[in-house]
């Protein structure tokens, strides 16, 4: 989150990945977030790097469905977005109204859909929406044709959800998946639950996770994102070292 969606995208492309996903809207007052949708000399450089590099845009983050939604905002954000090549718009629920909340992810969808975006709401243990149960209770109750659930290694260990609850569902209900590690234990408090999943997280193979499991539980062909901050390891070693050693522990653990 420390570089610019133009820099992010030039690292992606020497270390390795195929895309990028962007934050284009703060998701609190205290994190970083590029608004392109504003921007428009940075949207003109992010353009710029995605032509010179061939890295492509996977994904939105995060659109908070809140009580009262900015919907012009996150029009303007989906629309850049699609102009980019985004297929994917990651929704997070934070809304105890589960009848508005629903009402809302529609109309974030029916923005979407014109514009080849499917929305993807992820399940995290201290919202309303805190397992896969609920995701797909209210991407049911939305009617949203181009809905379907982010799921998320950490946020998977830390719910009541299962792997084979994850198999259960059929396998257009996930477009894509965010792996990480992270140390088996439970923090034990919501503050410890935050920290872990915003802050300190470990690249796949050095936490206590059941990723095979995981990975083993999906659809083979979806896109695999890496959500791993870690910031300390960040502040030491800087963006390029911690973002080629996500991508290599990653390709060792699928091969294995």
């Amino acid at each position: 989150m420390s570089l610019t969606p133009p820099d992010l995208v030039r690292l992606a492309a020497e270390t390795g990945y195929q895309a990028v996903g962007l934050r284009l809207i703060a998701v609190t007052p205290d994190t970083a977030s590029y608004p392109l949708q504003s921007d428009r000399a940075m949207l003109r450089e992010t353009r710029r790097a995605l032509a010179e590099t061939g890295i492509k845009v996977l994904d939105l983050e995060i659109l908070r469905l809140e009580p009262s939604l900015d919907l012009a905002n996150f029009t303007a954000a989906l629309e850049v977005g699609a102009e980019l090549g985004a297929s994917q718009a990651l929704l997070a629920a934070y809304d105890p109204d589960e009848g508005r909340l629903c009402d809302n992810l529609a109309r974030v969808a029916d923005i979407a859909c014109p514009l080849g975006i499917c929305v993807n709401l992820e399940f995290y243990p201290w919202t309303a929406v805190a397992n896969l149960a609920d995701a797909v209770r209210v991407i049911d109750a939305s009617g949203a044709e181009n809905a379907g659930v982010l799921v998320d290694a950490l946020h998977l260990a830390r719910s009541t959800t299962t792997l084979a609850d994850l198999k259960s569902q059929p396998a257009g209900r996930f477009r894509y998946l965010h792996l990480c590690d992270a140390q088996a234990e439970h923090p034990g408090s919501l503050e410890g639950l935050l920290k872990a999943a915003r802050e300190e997280r470990l690249p796949p193979g050095e936490g206590g996770l059941d990723l095979r499991g995981f990975l083993a539980a999906m659809p083979d062909d979806i896109p695999i994102a890496l959500e791993i901050p870690m910031q300390a390891k960040t502040r030491l070693e800087g963006e390029e070292a911690v973002v080629r050693l996500c991508r290599e522990a990653t390709e060792k653990l699928i091969k294995s």
